[in-house]
């Protein structure tokens, strides 16, 4: 088993290859950054202080996809074409946790995992995904007459807003109560709600890691479903584990739920 880490410099790239060498070693065959950088030539284990680990960082990164068996990539929307090409190019699989992706990215996505097996979720977290499936659930159980709103908050450098876990959390109740083509709508805090509305809220601050709530409110009565990440490395567990779970599937685009088995 070889795992590749694209961005291994970043906070999440380091939490990556910390969760893997804990499981073994071995199983990393390097890492990427980005041209010029000053991680290039030397160690991953460099990085996260562990001397066992001996993958080299690279700015070659189709050569980094030829040489593994799974490539895990968070880095940013602007490198997802190149990273799906290299994908399809070396018959790679493709683990993606990367936030902020358009509809253009989406199809990207689609596009390559006709060609290879690719795991993609907003939020790469277990519990985050077990949340999903029980808003699906509930929304499917309550009528309109419960108002469903998704409040998330995150810390202030975050840059997209409300975040992909969000969205994600407005598509499980939309598919809860068989809306389909749902569009999320942000601007619904002028005037009366409309009834069936999903609506979203967003707080930036300070240094939270990642907290999810989905509220179904009724007259009288109020459901909460939520979610509170307190360690970055939860994100990198269940990315991993997605990667060792999609080694051996066939080519198709998964989600976390299929790795769960949801």
């Amino acid at each position: 088993m070889q795992i590749a880490i694209m961005g291994v410099a970043g906070r999440m790239g380091r939490s990556i290859a910390e969760v893997i060498s804990d499981k073994n070693p071995d199983f990393l065959s390097g890492g990427s950054v980005v041209s010029g950088a000053d991680e290039i030539g030397k160690t991953i284990g460099s990085l996260i202080g562990r001397e066992n680990v001996n993958a080299l960082i690279t700015d070659q990164t189709q050569a980094l996809f030829a040489k593994s068996d799974v490539v895990i990539d968070f880095t940013s929307p602007d490198a997802l074409e190149s990273h799906c090409q290299f994908a399809k190019n070396t018959n790679t699989a493709l683990v993606v946790g990367t936030t902020g992706l358009l509809d253009e990215h989406m199809n990207m996505l689609r596009s390559t995992a006709e060609s290879v097996p690719v795991v993609y979720a907003p939020n790469m977290s277990l519990g985050v995904n077990v949340l999903l499936s029980l808003v699906e659930k509930t929304a499917s159980i309550l009528g309109e007459e419960f108002d469903i709103e998704i409040f998330e908050a995150h810390h202030k450098h975050k840059k997209d807003a409300p975040s992909g876990t969000a969205i994600a959390l407005g598509h499980s109740a939309a598919k809860g109560r068989d809306i389909e083509n749902f569009t999320p709508n942000y601007n619904d805090r002028i005037g009366e709600r409309e009834s069936g509305d999903i609506g979203f809220s967003v707080m930036r601050g300070g240094d939270i890691v990642g907290e999810h709530s989905v509220f179904f409110a009724g007259r009288g009565e109020r459901i909460e479903l939520a979610h509170k990440a307190t360690d970055r490395k939860i994100f990198a567990r269940g990315a991993v584990h997605a990667a060792l779970w999609v080694k051996d599937k066939t080519a198709g685009l998964y989600s976390m739920y299929d790795v769960l088995g949801l």
